[in-house]
């Protein structure tokens, strides 16, 4: 089970992975990258991001460049937590991919 200080401190990661994910993708046009939850290890060493792209086929090059560029990301959230946390967690990133898996099941019900 979550503790309250997980908790908290998963929405203030969401918040601002998703700030910075806005600006990044506000360079390149026509892609969108929401964080659609964070969950973080009981010893806050480690947050596990889960990430929905749109639209979904640009999802394996944008998971390629996120991975890529994940230290620096790490960094720019610890510029913007540095006064919340003392250290800052280490990022994974993985895809989330429950939006196209419910639009799989409206298409089959749908046909």
């Amino acid at each position: 089970m979550e503790s309250t200080r997980q908790a908290k401190i998963s929405r203030l990661l969401q918040k601002e992975l998703s700030e910075i994910f806005r600006q990044q993708t506000a360079k390149t046009h026509g892609v969108i990258v929401s964080v659609s939850s964070v969950r973080v290890s009981p010893d806050l060493s480690i947050a596990k991001a889960y990430l929905s792209v749109f639209p979904s086929e640009k999802a394996p090059e944008m998971m390629q460049s996120i991975e890529a560029s994940a230290k620096t990301i790490r960094y720019e959230l610890a510029q913007r937590v540095r006064y919340q946390l003392r250290k800052t967690p280490e990022l994974h990133f993985y895809l989330d991919d429950s939006l196209d898996y419910l639009d799989n099941i409206d298409k089959l019900l749908n046909s």
